[in-house]
């Protein structure tokens, strides 16, 4: 990619990634407010309110966010499965925007629905939605948290497949660049600290729980009127 494109786009990942985080960390302060809020104007406000964030800032910018960073990698020498972080952060982009959309349009929608049709003066139930979209927006934070992690220290070196090519670039005399830390950035080998190590580690652990548990439990099931 030429170098202002190549700005450009990552410009827009960078827009795009942070305004995911802070919108759902938003959607997280939201979704507290309705679970513990007694009173009915803003348990109200609160769902539909959510409900277009969902809609018209987080799902666009999640999508963004994914596809910037698929650009950015298909278009520079970082490749998309030539380093373990790489993929591993385009896993938990991949993983986080599926559950986004099923969520927008079950979870978040079925309880603006719920809100929308209670009795002026009432405080809507929303029943276990409200704690649901407690526990989601939650766990999104910790992935998008961990997403940015990988994106800034750029953990545990090449892949099987980045080695090769790597290799192969040498073999061409096409790879000029010296060890270590060149023009392009890229760490040879700088490593996560065991402490950071240990996060990332519970971190992926609480979310492959999380999914099981709520798709075993009936999660995405529960929400009938």
């Amino acid at each position: 990619m030429k170098p202002a494109l190549l700005r450009l786009n990552f410009t827009a990942h960078l827009v795009s990634s942070v305004g995911w985080l802070g919108a759902v960390a938003s959607f997280l302060l939201l979704s507290v407010a309705g679970l513990t809020s007694q009173d009915a104007d803003t348990v109200r406000g609160v769902y539909l309110a959510m409900n277009l964030i969902g809609q018209f800032i987080i799902v666009p910018f999640g999508l963004a966010a994914l596809l910037t960073g698929l650009v950015q990698s298909l278009g520079t020498h970082w490749g998309l499965f030539r380093h373990y972080w790489v993929v591993t952060k385009f896993a938990l982009t991949i993983g986080a925007i599926g559950l986004l959309l099923l969520h927008q349009f079950t979870a978040v929608a079925g309880a603006a629905r719920r809100v929308s049709g209670s009795a002026p003066g009432t405080v809507p139930d929303v029943g276990r939605l409200g704690i649901q979209l407690v526990g989601d927006a939650g766990l999104a934070v910790l992935v998008l948290l961990v997403i940015t992690i990988l994106g800034v220290y750029k953990p545990w070196g090449r892949t099987r497949y980045g080695r090769r090519m790597q290799q192969e670039k040498a073999a061409d005399g096409t790879l000029t660049r010296h060890a270590g830390r060149g023009a392009d950035n890229e760490p040879s080998g700088d490593r996560l600290s065991p402490g950071l190590k240990v996060f990332l580690a519970v971190a992926g652990v609480i979310v492959v729980l999380f999914v099981v548990l709520h798709l075993a439990g009936g999660g995405l099931g529960s929400h009938g009127p």
